[in-house]
């Protein structure tokens, strides 16, 4: 049997997830850090990020903090510490753009999602040719249901960096919003492989398109991928992989999952719901009859 190229890659992926240790990574306060392009966290006031869950062998990292200049490093196998030193600069676009990418993530209705590509654009008209923030207006357009031009901010970023992973992703996002199916897979598809096989947010994306379609089994598949490859950074998505064992009628794996969200996010915004239905779910698990 031949397996297609993205199951390949994964599985040559996959069996360095379970080698996992701590990681501490040492840089600026409040610094956004990712690994291997996948965010895992922010840095505490003292410029440290230590994280439980970090894979064997070499990576990249990238460090971002306001007022300084972007920087990625290599953490090479065996290393279970990094500091990252970041200078500060004074590029209008990179400080701009920054503005705009804290502006975006405090974002929660119309008129501050507004501000925030307005302040994307900025950044742009300081630097056309700037891939990252046109991605980010992109993120912010579709939230904005103005799909036509974050299909044009995507097209944008493309032509500048033409294998663009989290772009590929923010398609298949916004294709799936414009209720695209078909084209939101392929751009899915297309993420992973830009991705090299490791890109969580297409395999959710490709989850809950599944999940559209009714084929929640499917999507449970994804889901895991996601969660292996995010290392318990985005508790949300165990909410959602617990949603998808309920539709297939399995308590037990569902109630695993609910009480895995709540282990991590004891405060989140799906933690009353959860709780609200584990009692019964329990019963479900256990073979109890659940009477009305």
């Amino acid at each position: 049997m031949k397996l297609g190229f993205a199951v390949l890659l994964f599985l040559l992926v996959a069996p360095s997830i379970h080698a996992q240790a701590s990681l501490t990574i040492t840089s600026e306060p409040n610094a956004i850090v990712w690994i291997d392009e996948i965010r895992r966290g922010m840095t505490d006031a003292s410029g440290k990020l230590t994280l439980t869950k970090v894979s064997a062998g070499r990576h990249s990292v990238r460090v971002r903090a306001n007022g300084f200049k972007e920087t990625s490093a290599v953490l090479l196998p065996g290393r279970r510490a990094l500091a990252v030193k970041l200078l500060p600069t004074t590029d209008p676009a990179e400080l701009k753009f920054q503005e705009a990418e804290a502006a975006r993530e405090k974002a929660r209705d119309d008129p501050s999602l507004k501000n925030a590509a307005d302040l994307y654009r900025e950044a742009i008209k300081l630097r056309s040719a700037f891939p990252a923030a046109q991605v980010g207006l992109a993120r912010v357009l579709m939230s904005l249901n103005e799909f036509k031009e974050a299909h044009a901010a995507i097209d944008a970023a493309r032509r500048t960096r033409p294998s663009y992973a989290e772009a590929s992703a923010v398609e298949g996002r916004i294709y799936r919003e414009e209720a695209f199916d078909d084209d939101a897979t392929r751009s899915f598809r297309r993420s992973i492989r830009e991705g090299g096989g490791v890109q969580p947010e297409a395999y959710v994306g490709m989850a809950k398109v599944l999940e559209d379609k009714g084929q929640f089994a499917e999507a449970i598949v994804e889901y895991k991928k996601a969660l292996a490859q995010l290392s318990d950074s985005e508790p949300v998505i165990y909410q959602m992989l617990g949603a998808a064992y309920e539709r297939v009628e399995k308590p037990k794996e569902a109630v695993t999952a609910y009480e895995k969200y709540l282990e991590l996010a004891p405060n989140g915004s799906y933690a009353a719901a959860i709780r609200s239905i584990l009692t019964q779910l329990k019963r479900e698990a256990a073979g109890e009859q659940i009477i009305p």
